[in-house]
């Protein structure tokens, strides 16, 4: 318990230091270049309160939690040795987390309000749904996707450079070919597929997985999966906006 509560310190102390900046800098053009007084200012520091709690409480729940079964699932699946499992859950794991990133979701809700504004569908809520849905569903199967060549690049050892040129190069080909309207969206998937639940869970899974296989270091081939996890939604969205 003593433990537990002395880790829970430290990730709010370093959850401080790392608001510490923002909070200076918003200071100084609020109070020495802007010249005006702080608007609400008990509720400012309420919301920095809660930013800072929010931020600690997810750290802490990253360390306590996330990371250890995320490792801990990828060295029982090398000690299994069954590489169709382990597609099977490296699909699995990329596709569930990233349908259920908060991120995603608000930018394909507002991608489709922006279509439907546009006249690209219809201004129906059961049209703007479906577009949302189709839209977070791609992506959703593009990081599947991803992780699983990110993990076969570690099973295999091959280089992640030559993997992530020959990827960009096929983004720009097909940005001159995709319609204006979703290249922006495309980019953007690439981002927020890689924000608060992917990232924890992916990450923990290539690091356990390159210690787990004999050759493998952590640090050259553990680490890698977030990029081909932000490169294929870019591939896939646009190839969507060419559907559709």
């Amino acid at each position: 318990m003593r433990n537990a509560l002395l880790a829970l310190g430290n990730s709010m102390v370093g959850s401080l230091r790392d608001l510490l900046p923002i909070v200076l800098v918003i200071a100084f053009f609020q109070i020495f270049v802007l010249q005006q007084p702080v608007p609400d200012f008990i509720g400012l520091v309420t919301g920095l309160l809660c930013v800072v709690a929010g931020l600690t409480f997810f750290i802490y729940g990253l360390e306590m939690g996330l990371f250890p079964i995320g490792e801990t699932l990828a060295h029982a699946f090398a000690r299994k040795g069954s590489v169709m499992w382990l597609m099977i859950f490296a699909f699995s794991l990329g596709f569930g987390t990233t349908v259920a990133e908060p991120a995603l979701i608000a930018v394909a809700a507002e991608a489709a309000k922006v279509a439907a504004e546009g006249g690209m569908i219809e201004a129906t809520e059961a049209s703007m749904i479906s577009y949302a849905s189709g839209l977070r569903y791609t992506v959703a199967f593009s990081v599947g996707l991803a992780i699983v060549i990110g993990v076969l690049r570690i099973l295999k050892g091959w280089p992640i450079h030559y993997m992530i040129m020959v990827g960009y190069l096929l983004v720009v080909i097909m940005t001159g070919f995709a319609p204006r309207e979703i290249i922006g969206i495309a980019y953007d998937s690439g981002g927020v597929t890689t924000s608060t639940i992917t990232v924890p869970l992916v990450t923990a899974l290539g690091v356990g997985l390159a210690s787990s296989i004999e050759g493998r270091n952590p640090m050259i081939d553990g680490f890698g999966l977030i990029a081909f996890a932000s490169l294929t939604p870019m591939i896939f969205v646009m190839a969507y906006g060419m559907v559709i």
